[in-house]
């Protein structure tokens, strides 16, 4: 098990694109945020040298809702890897209310990594395990 203090964070603030029609963030807007999440977590992490050699597609995912965020909310994105094993990884991304510390979505998706140039799954070496201590 990863620990979450050392997660990956990212802050973003509730525009009028995000909203839906009872005026409240569009659930697939948080989707759309724990993949972005994701991909910062991982070019902030690993050189150039491995981002051209590998990447990561999304097998599941799932995501609870909790309350709701508005118009000019400021968010944070928390995002950390845990329960690496073979091709496979799980990643945990939290959904905050920067102003209150508030949960509002949390979402658990699983990763699997794959080489570039055969696009076939391959083995999260140690080199990949040490970008996400």
């Amino acid at each position: 098990m990863k620990n979450s203090l050392l997660a990956f964070t990212k802050n973003i603030t509730v525009t009028e694109d995000d909203l839906d029609e009872l005026n409240h963030v569009n659930n697939v807007r948080y989707i759309d945020w724990v993949n972005s999440v994701a991909k910062s977590h991982w070019l902030e992490n690993a050189p150039k040298s491995i981002t051209d050699k590998y990447f990561w597609i999304l097998l599941s995912h799932t995501i609870d809702y909790k309350k709701p965020a508005f118009l000019n909310d400021e968010l944070i994105l928390k995002t950390y890897v845990r329960d690496i094993k073979g091709v496979t990884c799980i990643r945990i991304v939290e959904i905050l209310n920067a102003k209150t510390n508030t949960l509002l979505a949390k979402s658990e998706t699983k990763w699997c990594f794959m080489a570039s140039k055969t696009f076939r799954p391959a083995r999260i070496t140690e080199d990949i395990l040490k970008l996400f201590p």
